[in-house]
């Protein structure tokens, strides 16, 4: 539970924040608070639920970074998590789609919460295409690292990982996903703000990536420390980028549970230190090297995500079949770790 004590202390605060806001706001002192919590608490268990393998990617990061990062993951981070990500970045979404400016946007979020919300689920084609663009990036190069000697389901990434010695074929299949996916798309304008969205999101990948691998390779000696806490800044960049994929579809999927955005913040902020807190849990624990085919099951939904995301820009699909898809991607990677131990008790 060590762990965990700093998500129970925000939770705390989120709640008793969501009963001041809910009495000030909702039909009554005590029925207002009582409902403002109790939803907090359920978008919390929502984001918990669909977030679990963006835990186990943050993971496969976080052990390699510093104690000093991992502790910024959990302090600054979760403060970026929270407000900027799901608060401000919708905002900010919402307020280049409708040229508005973020104060305007704020207070119709606050006094025409039904007309935001309306704003942000027409945004929908943006955030799908640079989140599902970002996420099939992250995905494509675990599955074609040709380096990658453990596989999970060998017949078919076996033959992937030959496709990884083509140079650039991860941004090749993103680019052509994109392009298949926003062909279906009606207007001109739709198509072209959806390949604008996600080649930034393509991009901004390739960003954080390379110059997380310059700074590891910087020379010796006092450079090299340098280069250290460079690539420790560019992997918590990266770990908050990611999250901010994965919160997407959590922050428009919440708008069908509630429409009052500071209790949306503090109901998927609950979640989002849950979720971190599970991530440093994972890491203090070992155990993705003690199950190790969870890391290959959370890339797996990973990619589904992605691929849902993009596809999502046309056709509605249930945040229902997302979290369902991901959780046997876990499910089944877990089984087969449980199964390869008892197989190898050596190992």
């Amino acid at each position: 539970m060590e762990h965990f004590k700093l998500s129970f202390q925000v939770t705390a605060v989120c709640l008793f924040l969501a009963l001041l806001w809910g009495g000030a706001t909702g039909q009554g002192i005590i029925l207002g608070s009582l409902s403002a919590a109790f939803i907090a608490v359920i978008l919390g268990v929502m984001e918990v639920s669909l977030s679990f393998d963006n835990a186990i990617v943050n993971a496969a990061v976080l052990k390699n970074m510093e104690e000093k990062w991992q502790r910024y993951f959990l302090t600054w981070g979760i403060l970026v998590a929270v407000f900027g990500m799901r608060l401000i970045f919708p905002l900010a979404i919402v307020a280049v789609a409708t040229h508005m400016g973020m104060w305007e946007v704020g207070a119709m979020a606050l006094a025409h919460p039904q007309e935001y919300a309306r704003h942000l689920t027409d945004s929908h084609v943006l955030i799908s295409a640079f989140g599902g663009t970002f996420l099939l990036m992250v995905f494509l190069e675990f599955i074609l690292d040709e380096a990658k000697e453990l596989h999970w389901i060998k017949i078919v990434e076996e033959k992937l990982v030959l496709l990884g010695k083509l140079e650039s074929i991860e941004i090749m299949v993103t680019l052509i996903a994109l392009l298949v996916a926003q062909s279906y798309l009606d207007s001109p304008e739709a198509k072209a703000s959806a390949m604008t969205a996600g080649v930034v999101g393509l991009v901004l990948y390739v960003i954080v990536g390379s110059l997380s691998s310059l700074f590891e390779n910087e020379e010796e000696g006092e450079v090299a420390a340098k280069g250290v806490q460079k690539a420790g800044i560019m992997s918590f960049i990266y770990l908050e980028i990611l999250d901010a994929s994965f919160s997407f579809d959590g922050v428009i999927g919440a708008f069908a549970i509630t429409k009052d955005v500071v209790i949306i913040m503090l109901g998927l902020g609950i979640g989002a230190m849950f979720v971190r807190s599970l991530t440093v849990y994972l890491v203090k624990q070992g155990t993705l090297d003690m199950y190790i085919f969870l890391e290959h099951g959370a890339h797996y939904a990973i990619g589904a995500l992605a691929v849902i995301m993009l596809c999502s820009m046309s056709i509605h699909i249930s945040e229902v079949v997302t979290g369902l898809i991901g959780a046997a991607f876990i499910g089944l990677s877990f089984y087969s770790s449980l199964r390869h131990n008892k197989l190898n008790p050596q190992s």
